[in-house]
Parts: C-alpha cells; structure tokens; sequence
C-alpha cells in the first residue's frame, strides 16, 4: 500500500471518528430532554379485578410461594397473552424485543387497544433495533390516553432505512446494544417470562419457520419481581417515549383509521385457528393457566441485567449485577449432570472449558442447539462450529435440531397451517434435576456482553423434571442429530434414519460457505 493511499486511509478514520463522536453526543443531548415522565406498577388489590379474584385465593392457599407453571406449547403461550389482556382491568405491562406486524402480532396489539378503551392502563416497552416502519401504528396507539409507548435505544432518524443506517454505522457501539427482555403483565397479577418474541414463527402461525420456545407463566411474588424490572427499564435514560422522536410532526394514524385498521386485522384473523381457540376459551369459567401444571415455589427469582448493560458509557456499566452472574453460578454449581438449551450457542475459548471441567469433574453434560440447517442466523453457527470438536473430545453431549422435527413441547405436533420448518428459539438448563433457568439469555458473547437478558431461575424438583423432559424430548433420535467425533472428525448421527452424515446435514452448500467465511472474520464477541 503508498503512503498515499494510507494517508487517506488514515483520514476518512479520523472523520468517521469525529462524526461518530458528534452522533454520540448528539443523541445524549436529545435523550436528556426527550425521557417520559416516571412511572411505576399500579398496587394490587385483593378482589378488584378478575384477576385478582382467580389469583387470590391461590397465594392465600400458598403464603411466601410464587406459581410457577411452564409453557412449552406455542398455541397455549399466545392464547395465554391474548386471555390474560381480555381479563385485565388495572393495567398491562409488556417489554419485547421483537414484535412482528403480522397475524398475531395484529391480534395482539388490538388487545392491547381494547384493554385501553376499557380503561386499563397500558404501557408497551419494545426494542427498537427491528422497528422501521412500525411508527404509524405505534403513535396511534400511543395517542390513546391509557396506553403508552416506549421504545429502547432508539434511532432518532425514523424516515429511511438509509439514513437509520447510517446513525446505525455512526452509533454502532451504543446503537449495538439491544433489549432482549420479553415479559408479558397482566394487572400485577400475572406475569409470562421465557424466550417468545410476539410474532407468527413463536406461535405455530408461520408458513415456512417456526420456533420450539418456552415461557414461564408465574403468580404471586415472581409478578411483583418482574414489574420492578420493567419499571426499571420503563424510566431508564435508554428508553424514549415513541412521540419524543417525531417531535411537533405529530405522524401518526388517525383514530378513525386505526379502527379500520384494526377491523381490518379482526377480519383477516376471524377463520384462523387462533381466532376460534380464543372465542371457545372465553366462553369458560376456568382461569387462563387451568390446563398448565401450576407449582408452588419458595426458591424462585425473576433475574434480569441492569438497563446500564446497553448504555454508552462502559463507566456506568456494573458487570458484577448481570445476570450472566446468576446464570453461570447455577450452572457451574452442578455435580451430577446439567441439560442446556440455546439456540444461539457460542461458548468461547473459556465456556468451553468450563464444560469439559465439569466433564472431567464427572458431571454428565449435554447441550442442545440448532443445526445449520436449523439456524436462522448463519453468523451465530460460524461462531459455534469451531468449539463442536474440543467439546465432545472433552466428553461434552452434543445435540443438533434437525430442520424438520415431530416437536418438543407435550402438545406440539404439526404447526398449525401446515407443514413447517423448525428452529430451536428455547434458551433454558437444568442443573442436576431441579435448579433451573428460562429465559431469553443465550450461551454466547451477546447476551453475556452486549444485550440486556431476563429470566427466572428457580429451585423445584417438579418443575426441573418437567424441564428435563422438554430436553429429552427436543433431542430425541426424531428430532434432533447427535455429534460424535472418528478419527478426530465430525459425525452427525441420525439415529432415526440410521444415517450418519459427514457434513452439515441437509443444509446446502451456500449455507455451508457462508458459515465457513463469517468464521474466518473476528466477529465472535458481537455473535
């Protein structure tokens, strides 16, 4: 290379340095004056709501117990949503990462509105990093004076894709930190905690894809533990009202509109399974969670990371409060044998020694994630194939979900519009059959470092087991390959086939290449 050329080089680094600085301190400025005013969990009440009357009873039979009950089936997680914000009347609290303007994220955001109509008060929390061209919608139902939303670290430029792109580029090491929290709140009363976006792939509704997930629906002292992290979130300085970021311009859909919009969306929903699942279900008397094995746990917390994880200034970040924390003292704390589920798996260099540690210590160690095949996201398996070998030398089981399975939830069989593919979106692990964790923490650097994470961790014989049997079945021979290593090389063993492949199975060879290059590039810590 000249020195000419470098200089140049050198240049258009300084001036990009300069301009991401400029963007930087611009948007500190615009966040100081744009935050909402505070606002925090509306105080329960012993029988002033539906909710509060079926919940009551309950924590008086269990005193100091929080309910816990898991939802492994994707039909049931979001019939779970949709009848807990009909029988809201104090308030809905919802924090996502992902919310997708499709079937039932339309189904979903009318349940918000009618809740609101109804007087309930709503605040909806929501990632911003996935939210071009969601604004009209969004401000319109923001402009209802019960409900309220909010967006976390957003993009000031809300126009073209090319212009957020380039605050993107400009912002990248703040604008790369995400929420990845998901909590679903229903009048203080119940709360759904897990790994579900709100969208089609996470509720049997997508055509091609869809999600085996799980969630915790939980009662008693767990919901007020998950009302003080969204309120933390709520009034943090990385979230921003949505109406802050038009300014005076007051876009928006206008009310009469949002109610053809939403008729619209009825119409579109009336033949579907889970329009008619709904109506049979509001017809009864039994409450929401009735067909979910419900248990009393003394040993339960609802743990999330500090919304200062994703902020600007390294300064004001605590690692010591992440919830990375919690997770790898249950974790590494086992002495018999530790189940793992995560769909985005990349242990490192250290994870990938603790494991085989543990192997080495006599524990029995086996993890389930995604094949390639299975992956959505390419980057993440270019991240994890380079640890498949060192792991199972080190006796560490490894299992991979095949792109087609029977599924893994005790109700999950076909999707319901027909045939589809699968992808493991699960993140969970039982540890010696009765510590446990659900959530949205992934096993790799960017739920460790860069984006917030929830879940609940817990300590109940029952509940492991029930979790334990989510891995067994999600591994077994129908649904999943398991790896083994000849002569130093990878196999995946189909034991329901009796096939054995020597490459990545059922994925095509662009797949394969493009996995192979993205682990050439030093992009591990942002997978």
């Amino acid at each position: 290379m000249t020195r000419h050329a470098m200089k140049w080089i050198v240049l258009a680094l300084l001036v990009f340095t300069a301009l991401s600085l400029a963007a930087f301190w611009s948007w500190g400025q615009f966040a100081s004056r744009a935050l909402g005013a505070p606002s925090r969990a509306l105080a329960v009440s012993a029988d002033a709501t539906a909710l509060d009357r079926l919940t009551t009873p309950l924590l008086d039979a269990h005193p100091g117990h929080s309910g816990a009950a898991l939802v492994a089936a994707n039909l049931d997680a979001f019939v779970l949503r949709a009848l807990t914000a009909r029988l809201a009347q104090r308030s809905l609290d919802v924090q996502y990462y992902l919310w997708h303007d499709d079937l039932t994220g339309r189904l979903l955001k009318d349940e918000l509105m009618a809740a609101a109509e109804r007087g309930v008060r709503v605040r909806m929390l929501i990632d911003d990093m996935n939210g071009l061209g969601m604004d009209d919608t969004l401000l319109a139902m923001d402009a209802h004076p019960n409900l309220q939303v909010r967006l976390f670290n957003p993009s000031r430029n809300r126009g073209t894709a090319w212009r957020r792109a380039l605050e993107m580029a400009l912002r990248f090491f703040t604008f790369n930190r995400r929420m990845h929290n998901k909590a679903w709140v229903a009048d203080g009363r119940v709360a759904l905690v897990g790994g579900r976006n709100i969208g089609d792939e996470y509720f049997d509704a997508a055509e091609s894809v869809n999600f085996q997930d799980a969630d915790l629906l939980l009662l008693g002292p767990a919901v007020s533990q998950t009302e003080a992290v969204f309120d933390q979130f709520w009034n943090s300085t990385a979230v921003i009202p949505i109406q802050a970021l038009h300014g005076d311009s007051r876009r928006q859909t206008a009310p009469a509109a949002l109610q053809a919009q939403r008729q619209a969306w009825r119409t579109d929903a009336a033949g579907s399974h889970y329009a008619q699942v709904l109506a049979r279900r509001l017809g009864g008397a039994e409450p929401p969670w009735h067909a979910l094995r419900l248990h009393w746990l003394q040993d339960l917390r609802v743990v999330s990371d500090p919304p200062e994880k994703a902020g600007p200034v390294s300064l004001n970040r605590t690692p010591e409060r992440w919830l990375m924390f919690d997770v790898l003292q249950t974790l590494f704390a086992a002495r018999r044998e530790v189940r793992l589920i995560s769909p985005y798996f990349v242990p490192g260099g250290l994870g990938t020694m603790l494991f085989t540690g543990q192997v080495a210590r006599g524990v029995n160690v086996r993890i389930l994630t995604n094949s390639l095949a299975a992956n959505d996201v390419p980057a993440v398996h270019a991240g994890y194939q380079r640890y498949r070998a060192p792991l199972l030398a080190g006796g560490v089981h490894v299992w991979e979900l095949k792109p087609q399975t029977q599924g893994s939830g005790p109700e999950n069989s076909a999707n319901l519009l027909g045939s589809s593919g699968a992808s493991l979106h699960t993140k969970a692990f039982v540890v010696d059959g009765e510590r446990g964790f659900v959530g949205s923490f992934n096993f790799d650097p960017r739920s460790a470092s860069l984006n917030t994470e929830m879940g609940v961790l817990f300590h109940h014989a029952a509940l492991g087991a029930e979790l334990a049997a989510l891995f067994e079945r999600a591994r077994r021979p129908s649904n999943a390959y398991a790896l083994t290593l000849q002569d130093g090389q990878l196999r995946w063993q189909d034991a329901h086939t009796g096939q054995t492949w020597q490459r990545e199975p059922e994925a095509g060879w662009l797949k394969r290449a493009m996995a192979r290059v993205l682990g050439w590039l030093p992009i591990e810590s942002h997978l």
